[in-house]
């Protein structure tokens, strides 16, 4: 008899395992693109053009570059994107047809809201919200939509997966109590939907600045989910209203979509396209367009992650065709060619791709481009030897804060600003040279390893403390992950500032400097 339990024990966990295994190998990867242009009670010219054409341009995203088998794409538009319909594909198509490991791409297109939060987890009183098919104006609030609160119970429970959200609408924090459904509209390309019967008054400015549909993004972010959005909290999104009107596309989605070729945003030249350099280029693209509309005041993406993932590729890169060099004896050397290597930001989920080499994955990390707002010298010159002494010398177009890091090619980085031994230092003037060390620290830099390294200078001009990722006592003393260290530094001066009346994008300049030790 217990033999036969043993066997019947043994045939029933037998069973349980190919059970698993035949679930773990339904499990794929998935995406649910939802567009809505028309809604079944808004009037027309609430109605949005664009939608319908961003849906298309992500599934041949998917398809095409990421690699997603078109049986893997759900799409819901219009009339098909009912609240039930759009919560019921995130669970049964995305969360139940996936398991720890796999993709997860979620897209959303149309209206973005708010409406009064019930459930008193907003400091504003508010909820943030997305529009569905079925939206319909109540009494004094909008129903039949999709709440945060909803989202971020679906989310929890794709924990593991490599989730990305990419929200083309607008959630703004005091907007609604600011604009009208006069001034708002379809027809302008607006993608924000006011409250019912809001009336204008003075425009205010939020000092709430997250995340447009998740209250809680280190929670979600570090559980694997990356998260775009088309604006901050207090901005509107819009449809691109130069195109003609059957052409029109989400002005996010349209950069989103075409950074995605290193041709476009590859701002190293590395044939990785990373998170931040893809950020950096819709920003860009954002405000471009921005600056041409008169109603469009200030228009800065979101992403929300875990700051490793930033000097991580968007897509597995292109290999690359090794080049050749001519050596002074006349033959022909190859030139070494990028090496990428596989990360894992999270347990669970898909691995990533990073440069390989430390000092190279500096621009994939940080993904704006040195412009010459800030020069970077060396009094000897980008060539040193072991043991020479050195002074190192920044210059800035405008005030601001300093941080200054020097980073091998072994991936070390030391912090050499701000330190304990410049207290006295004040921050940067425009058009000033700042040189370290001076004759107030006592001593010199001498030069030591060897191998190609770079000098990184932030300038931040807004008043941003940066003592959390920065702080002064590990200036010139401590060994720091350069990848780490400073994918923390850019995660901050991604953030929105509201320190002051113009709510916007932080104002910050790079420079950079590479020099070899022998």
């Amino acid at each position: 008899m217990a033999l036969l339990r043993t066997v019947s024990g043994f045939l029933l966990g037998a069973s349980a395992l190919l059970l698993a295994q035949s679930l773990a190998a339904k499990a794929e990867d998935r995406a649910l693109l939802v567009g809505i242009g028309t809604y079944e009670s808004l009037p027309e010219d609430m109605h949005l053009h664009g939608p319908k054409n961003d849906v298309k341009a992500i599934e041949a995203l998917l398809t095409g570059t990421l690699s997603f088998r078109p049986e893997a794409i759900r799409v819901l538009t219009d009339d098909k994107a009912s609240r039930e319909a759009i919560l019921s594909s995130v669970n049964d198509w995305l969360i139940a047809g996936t398991a720890p490991g796999d993709r997860i791409y979620f897209y959303f297109s149309g209206h973005g809201l708010q409406v009064k939060d019930v459930s008193k987890d907003e400091e504003d009183g508010m909820d943030e919200a997305l529009s569905t098919y079925d939206i319909k104006a109540g009494e004094a609030d909008w129903t039949n939509v999709i709440l945060d609160d909803d989202l971020e119970v679906l989310l929890e429970k794709m924990k593991g997966r490599a989730v990305t959200l990419v929200i083309d609408a607008c959630h703004s924090g005091t907007i609604s109590r600011a604009l009208s459904a006069d001034r708002l509209s379809g027809t302008s390309g607006a993608r924000y939907l006011p409250r019912p019967f809001a009336k204008a008054s003075k425009v205010t400015r939020g000092l709430r600045i997250d995340l447009g549909v998740i209250d809680k993004p280190a929670e979600l972010t570090a559980g694997g989910v990356t998260a775009w959005s088309a604006a901050a909290p207090y901005q509107v999104a819009w449809d691109d209203v130069r195109l003609p009107i059957e052409d029109r596309h989400g002005v996010f989605t349209s950069a989103y979509v075409a950074g995605y070729k290193p041709s476009e945003s590859d701002g190293n030249s590395n044939g990785l396209v990373s998170n931040a350099e893809l950020f950096q280029y819709v920003t860009t693209k954002s405000k471009d367009y921005c600056s041409a509309q008169e109603n469009c005041d200030n228009l800065d993406p979101q992403l929300e992650s875990v700051p490793d993932t930033l000097g991580t590729s968007v897509a597995k890169p292109e290999p690359y065709k090794t080049e050749q060099t001519a050596t002074v004896a006349g033959q022909q050397q190859s030139k070494p060619e990028p090496v990428y290597q596989e990360a894992k930001i999270d347990a669970g989920a898909a691995p990533v791709y990073v440069d390989a080499n430390p000092v190279a994955a500096i621009g994939d990390i940080i993904g704006k481009a040195d412009t010459g707002d800030v020069t970077v010298s060396l009094d000897t010159g980008p060539a040193l030897k072991k043991g020479q002494a050195f002074k190192v010398s920044v210059t800035s177009k405008y005030d601001g804060h300093l941080v200054l890091l020097d980073v091998n090619d072994q991936g070390v980085a030391t912090q050499i600003f701000p330190n304990e031994m410049a207290q006295k230092i004040t921050p940067l003037s425009a058009g000033s040279t700042l040189i370290i060390p001076d004759d107030y620290y006592g001593f010199d830099f001498e030069a030591d390893g060897s191998g190609e390294n770079v000098l990184v200078a932030i300038v931040v001009s807004d008043d941003l403390d940066l003592r959390d990722v920065a702080p002064a006592a590990q200036g010139l003393n401590a060994e720091l992950d350069a990848r780490r260290k400073l994918s923390e530094i850019v995660a901050k001066l991604q953030k929105a500032w509201t320190g002051d009346t113009e709510n916007r994008g932080l104002r910050w300049s790079l420079g950079t400097l590479k020099y070899t030790i022998e």
